[in-house]
């Protein structure tokens, strides 16, 4: 093991470590404005009440409005909900002195946080990266700077490893995802371990595995793999759950039986199970990408003949 190898593996051990007594830590990144269409608001709100059912802790940028703001509040109103109450809130707001300043010192929301002070952005965005792993909601430029900050900090190993799930509410995303397909695929970067989930049903599921699963990968060689064998395995686990209501822990476990116990022929209908769910579940986004490029063909159509309309009345 070389030298780097073992100061990476000592890194590894300790940021385990440190997560075990704290108990595995989400950072959420996403919009301080609440968006146009109020699903988005909506479903970062039960984003926020799915970290407390998990046992999860959520570490943000603070926020008290928008989607940051939705999700603590998600947060605070399912852990108030709970029997069997935590000493300490489960949510970490990370800021700087200057952004601090611009909320009320008696703001209800804040109040109820575990607050922060770092001394600049950059040691900001370090300690919200002491994360087990990392969910992008929909947000602005601030929540795409946060997304190529990571991208850049895991590609250049200076990120510990670990996945990124994407919350593609209502599409959100939809654009972005090609474009970092593109930059992948063109050679200017490596591929991230994004998990992309779009809907509540498909988060809780990955919540669950990862919870399942997350301790036992070590490098981003294996998280890139254990992301793409969960994106290509999370249509078969929805298709249980909404078939026989079964629930992730049983299913990997069945699953695991099968590959390791099973004849050739259980081995196989698996196989084939798993793959066709995971092809239904790609002709469906096909689908949407198809609408959505009927509308993004719409909008290109209308401000051409726009353009084409001022030209002519400038030639009259």
């Amino acid at each position: 093991m070389t030298q780097t190898e073992k100061v990476s593996a000592q890194i590894l051990e300790s940021f385990k470590q440190e997560n075990k007594k704290a108990g595995i830590r989400v950072f959420v990144a996403g919009g301080s404005r609440a968006g146009n269409n109020t699903l988005y608001a909506q479903e970062a709100y039960n984003l926020g009440r799915k970290i407390v059912q998990m046992d999860f802790k959520l570490d943000f940028g603070l926020s008290n409005r928008g989607i940051m703001g939705a999700v603590a509040r998600g947060v605070i109103d399912e852990w108030n909900a709970k029997q069997e109450k935590q000493e300490d809130l489960p949510i970490q707001g990370i800021t700087t002195q200057q952004y601090f300043e611009l909320y009320p010192s008696d703001d209800d929301l804040i109040q109820k946080m575990d607050i922060v002070v770092a001394k600049t952005l950059e040691e900001r965005k370090q300690k919200l990266l002491k994360s087990d792993f990392v969910v992008f909601a929909p947000g602005g430029v601030g929540t795409l700077d946060e997304l190529a900050y990571d991208c850049v900090a895991m590609q250049d190993g200076m990120l510990t490893a670990k996945p990124f799930i994407i919350y593609n509410i209502n599409g959100y995303f939809h654009h972005l995802l090609e474009f970092l397909k593109s930059i992948a695929k063109e050679g200017f970067a490596d591929p991230v371990p994004f998990i992309v989930v779009d809907n509540a049903d498909e988060l809780e599921i990955v919540f669950k595995w990862l919870k399942m699963k997350i301790i036992d990968y070590s490098n981003g060689k294996e998280v890139f793999v254990m992301s793409r064998k969960l994106m290509y395995e999370l249509p078969y686990y929805s298709k249980q759950r909404e078939y026989y209501d079964m629930d992730v822990l049983t299913c990997a476990e069945r699953m695991d039986f099968i590959k390791e116990h099973g004849t050739d022929f259980d081995r196989q209908i698996l196989q084939d199970e798993i793959h066709t769910a995971y092809l239904e579940k790609e002709i469906e986004k096909m689908y949407d990408r198809l609408a959505q490029t009927g509308r993004d063909t719409g909008i290109v159509s209308d401000k051409l003949a726009e353009l084409k309309k001022r030209k002519k009345e400038m030639l009259k």
